[in-house]
């Protein structure tokens, strides 16, 4: 795509500072769009992985890495499926030869820098950090959803319906944890 990643930052919604909303732009091939997914799922995986060396919470530290681990199979299925729908003129760089991305980095579901949302972390405890990931995983599961809609290919098209449901389940786990969390500081409270 031309422009690469560059190319998103006019294309992100932004609410509070730590959460935002990656877009496509109307002309991006199937290809590109799992190239862009690719990138958001490596971005969260890392995050996920080093939020789970941060914190003390054994729950929410199994919790974190069994998503670090999710984000690793997302990734393996997108270049599963770009090696089928681009075969043979499938590149070997993928995603780089793609999407360009400015060097050092890292951008992850919804469209956030990894570094921002790390820093963000550091001064924040479970439920924060909970509260942040729900967010993510609400918009990587909005934009998996346009992703499907968009691609004609039917095995592109069900890898973004899969990868969709697969955020809706990481949304349930993370929102069961936070609940979990909000009620244990209510009764303390009391």
């Amino acid at each position: 795509m031309e422009g690469g990643i560059h190319a998103w930052k006019g294309l992100v919604a932004k609410g509070s500072p730590e959460v935002g909303m990656a877009y496509f732009p109307p002309g991006a091939k199937p290809e590109e769009l799992m190239a862009l997914a690719w990138l958001l799922e490596e971005g969260s995986g890392k995050f996920y992985s080093e939020i789970a060396k941060r914190l003390a919470d054994r729950e929410a530290v199994n919790l974190f890495q069994k998503l670090a681990v999710d984000e690793e199979s997302h990734k393996r299925s997108l270049f599963r499926i770009y090696q089928e729908i681009s075969a043979p003129k499938s590149s070997p760089g993928f995603p780089g030869s793609l999407i360009a991305t400015e060097p050092g980095e890292t951008y992850m579901e919804g469209g956030v820098r990894l570094r921002q949302a790390l820093d963000w972390v550091k001064e924040k405890g479970v439920r924060d950090i909970l509260e942040l990931s729900i967010s993510l995983e609400v918009n990587s599961q909005d934009l998996y959803l346009k992703m499907e809609r968009r691609v004609e290919d039917k095995k592109a098209k069900k890898v973004f319906e899969v990868l969709s449901e697969n955020e809706k389940k990481h949304l349930e786990r993370l929102k069961s944890l936070f609940e979990k969390r909000l009620s244990e500081k209510e009764e303390a409270v009391k």
